[in-house]
C-alpha cells in the first residue's frame, strides 16, 4: 500500500474544458510522492476521461452521475489517511499541502476547507463584480463549508459519518453539517480560485438562487425539489 499523504478525489462530468488545467495545477504544487490524484467520472460524453487519461498517474474510475456518489466511489478506492474533494473548476494555491497537514492536526480537528475567490475573466460591470465579491464573502463567514471550498477530511472521520449522502444537490452541505456536528473544521486563510463560469449567464437569477436555495435546504425543503430549480453550468 502506498503511504501517500493525500488522495485528491476530483467529481467530473463534461470537464474537457477543466480538467487538464485543474491536473496539471496540481501536479505543479504537489511532488508525486505526497498525493495520489483520483477522477471519478459520472459518463462524460465529452474528452474528459481522454485528458484526464493522459496524465501519469492519475487514477480514472467511473461511478452513476452525482457529486456525492462520485466522491464516495473515489474515497473508497483512496489511499490516504487525508481525503481533498476537488471540483474541477476550482484551483488549489502554492503550499496546500502543508497548509492540509498543518490544519488537520490541529486540537478537535475532522477537517477543513478554504476560502474562495471567483475568477472572472471577462469584462463586467461594477455590479456584477460586486455580486461576485458578496458571494464569495460566504467562504469566510458561513458556518458550514461547500463543495467548492476544496473541503478536506479525515478519512477515518468520512468513512464514521457515512460519506456524502446521494442527493442530486446540497450533498455538500449537509455532510458539511455532520462534519460540524462530529468536531472542528479548520477555515484556512488561504484562497483557492474557482472559475466563474456559473455567474457568466443571468448574473442576478444566479445570484438570488444561490442565496436562497441553501436556506431552502435548512428549513427542510428536499434536495429533489431544490434541484429542479437549480441548473448545474459545466
Amino acid at each position: 500500500m502506498n503511504n501517500y499523504e493525500l488522495s485528491i478525489i476530483i467529481p467530473v462530468l463534461n470537464e474537457e474544458k477543466s480538467i487538464g488545467r485543474t491536473l496539471s495545477r496540481v501536479r505543479k504544487i504537489f511532488t508525486p510522492e505526497e498525493m495520489e490524484i483520483i477522477v471519478v467520472d459520472g459518463g462524460s460524453r465529452d474528452k474528459t476521461i481522454e485528458i484526464a487519461g493522459g496524465f501519469p498517474r492519475v487514477i480514472v474510475l467511473s461511478s452513476p452521475p452525482g457529486r456525492g456518489p462520485q466522491m464516495n466511489r473515489g474515497a473508497r478506492e483512496a489511499a490516504a489517511s487525508i481525503l481533498l474533494f476537488l471540483h474541477a473548476d476550482v484551483e488549489l494555491p502554492e503550499g496546500a499541502g502543508e497548509l492540509i497537514g498543518s490544519a488537520i492536526k490541529e486540537p478537535g480537528a475532522m477537517g477543513g476547507c478554504f476560502k474562495i475567490k471567483t475568477v472572472i475573466t471577462s469584462r463586467r460591470s461594477r455590479l456584477f463584480r460586486l455580486l461576485i465579491k458578496t458571494a464569495d464573502w460566504r467562504s469566510r463567514f458561513a458556518r458550514y463549508p461547500y463543495g467548492d471550498q476544496a473541503v478536506f477530511v479525515k478519512k477515518k472521520v468520512f468513512e464514521e459519518l457515512g460519506g456524502f449522502k446521494d442527493y442530486p444537490i446540497m450533498e455538500d452541505l449537509e455532510f458539511s453539517r455532520r462534519l460540524h456536528r462530529a468536531g472542528r473544521i479548520i477555515r484556512l486563510d488561504a484562497v483557492v480560485r474557482v472559475s466563474g463560469r456559473r455567474w457568466e449567464k443571468d448574473i442576478l437569477r444566479n445570484f438570488i438562487k444561490l442565496k436562497t436555495l441553501p436556506i431552502l435546504f435548512r428549513l427542510g425543503v428536499a434536495p429533489a425539489q431544490l434541484v429542479r430549480f437549480y441548473q448545474d453550468i459545466r
